[in-house]
């Protein structure tokens, strides 16, 4: 495995890129870790598989350098790197059997036979295919398929890192949980250096150990679940992570209080911000319903099992809160927000409040 980094890398599809906007992919620095689980997560067209293809080799970037524990791999092709790579379509040979398929990868770099044997059935255990190992891959199901897209990683010792291009796309709901589970296991037991991109936050949140959420050809936040939930360093982070998202609404800003409409919200802190694109962040859970705190009109209830999600208007603005399954709503419902999870941003990116 390597570590992977990342020396200010840009990538533009067309010819003589002239602004920010003429770029798929616009500065990235950052370094993935050596045996790390990480997670490109964002919506279509952020750049993700743009990312991805260009950390493989698919894909030459227009800018930067790109180096694999230190050795600079900007230029070599996919082979040269020692890049596994799972995409959404499995790739296999339906007239092999699943143990020639495994075995493929190192029989065609010359690997002894017998190591290919060891190799192969250590892999055919790991992804839990031992008992279909002389079976042909035509008649496997799609979860079975992507198994073997994933051993064919496994099973050679020279991979600097294994890549997933949203591998789960094509996989019924129940067996996503089973192969992300599976996946998990696998980073545990033998440390490989995985990168994951999903547009998915459940996929991303329960795999990796670090998601690195891109928007706009951009990274704008890496950070651990925990992190990205309780303190999103930009608005889009807040937006798309959770469900429902986190509340954003424009408010002014004096000393530690905020004010939205004719409310005051007392912050946890002062915070250095200036201007009049200051918005305030809390997410539906830390928003608390009661009898007592500032005046909503509630639009609609969703039930949705464990808990209930209350839709209301707030100083004309909307506002999501979430209850427990058994509580009730009030009549004349009131909100306050838990300091805990107020967050302040200037011009869409977090400030730091001081005591």
């Amino acid at each position: 495995m390597a570590r992977i980094d990342l020396n200010h890398i840009r990538h533009a599809y067309g010819a003589n890129p002239k602004s920010d906007k003429d770029y798929a992919l616009r500065e990235v620095h950052h370094s993935f870790d050596d045996g790390g689980a990480y997670a490109l997560l964002g919506p279509s067209g952020c750049g993700k598989t743009t990312l991805l293809n260009i950390i493989s080799g698919l894909l030459h970037a227009s800018h930067g350098q790109l180096l694999f524990d230190g050795k600079d791999v900007t230029r070599l092709s996919t082979q040269e790197r020692n890049i596994a790579q799972v995409f959404q379509f499995p790739v296999i040979y339906d007239t092999m059997t699943v143990y020639d398929n495994l075995a493929f990868p190192l029989r065609n770099r010359g690997v002894a036979e017998a190591d290919v044997d060891r190799k192969v059935r250590e892999t055919l255990d790991m992804i839990d295919l031992a008992s279909w190992a002389k079976r042909k891959a035509r008649g496997l199901t799609a979860d079975q398929k992507q198994k073997i897209s994933l051993g064919r990683g496994l099973v050679r010792s020279d991979v600097n890192a294994i890549l997933f291009d949203e591998p789960l796309t094509v996989i019924d709901p129940h067996m996503k949980w089973v192969l992300r589970s599976q996946l998990k296991q696998l980073h545990r037991r033998f440390g490989y250096t995985m990168i994951y991109v999903t547009h998915d936050q459940t996929e991303a949140l329960t795999f990796a150990e670090k998601v690195v959420v891109m928007y706009d050809g951009e990274i704008v936040q890496i950070g651990t679940p925990a992190e990205l939930f309780e303190r999103p360093k930009h608005t889009f982070v807040g937006y798309f992570i959770g469900s429902p998202g986190m509340n954003v609404m424009p408010v002014s800003v004096e000393g530690n209080r905020a004010r939205l409409g004719g409310q005051v919200i007392d912050l946890p802190g002062s915070p250095k911000a200036e201007g009049n694109e200051i918005e305030l962040g809390i997410r539906p859970e830390y928003v608390r319903l009661g009898a007592a705190g500032m005046p909503v009109t509630v639009r609609k209830v969703e039930d949705i099992g464990r808990h209930k999600v209350v839709r209301a208007s707030l100083e004309g603005r909307e506002i999501a809160a979430i209850l427990g399954e058994d509580d009730q709503v009030p009549a004349d419902a009131r909100v306050t927000f838990d300091p805990a999870g107020i967050n302040l941003y200037d011009k869409s990116w977090r400030v730091e409040m001081g005591a």
